[in-house]
């Protein structure tokens, strides 16, 4: 069985932030599969402009190439004010035909509610894109005195990517067969 290419995309671009740690690990997750090959996409490490532009920037441009060359995506996210940041909304938003018939992941953390708050509305807007969401995702409350990788939590990750892959097969096979029209 071919590994699915799958995008570890780290959602905050915030100074002092945890998700680049969260997705490190959720990434080292991934590699130990042997269905996975994981691609980290730290979206701290892209320039795009601060305003959506008239027409796609070298970024941009290298954004939306490898979210086009992706079986399948983890977006790891914090939850601000009940949503995930608008740093994630602008580079989903750069993309489109790029992430048509392939599943999605979630990983999200914040307080008390684990970023569950974000995956919500992230369900919608990827909906909107034609990208199929996995029941399962994984949450971290950075609140509780705990390491990142328990059992719990690793059990959930395992789950998700069983989901995943499964689905990125699926679509895979699907969208060779037959190109996706939305």
């Amino acid at each position: 069985m071919e590994a699915s290419r799958i995008a570890v995309i780290i959602g905050s671009t915030r100074e002092g932030r945890v998700g680049d740690g969260i997705g490190r690990w959720v990434a080292g997750v991934a590699a130990e599969r042997a269905d996975v090959e994981p691609v980290v996409l730290d979206l701290a490490d892209y320039d795009f402009p601060p305003c959506y532009p008239a027409r796609p920037t070298a970024e941009v441009r290298r954004f939306t190439g490898q979210v086009a060359d992706a079986d399948g995506f983890v977006v790891v996210t914090p939850e601000y004010n009940r949503s995930f940041p608008a740093s994630l909304k602008q580079a989903i938003d750069y993309a489109y035909d790029e992430w048509h018939a392939k599943p999605a992941g979630f990983v999200s953390y914040g307080y008390r509610s684990e970023g569950f708050h974000a995956v919500e509305q992230l369900r919608t807007v990827f909906t909107e894109l034609h990208v199929m969401t996995v029941r399962t995702a994984v949450g971290v409350n950075l609140l509780a005195d705990e390491p990142l990788d328990t059992e719990r939590r690793r059990r959930a990750a395992e789950a998700m990517f069983d989901q995943l892959t499964w689905w990125a097969s699926a679509l895979k096979q699907a969208r060779t067969r037959r190109p996706y029209v939305s």
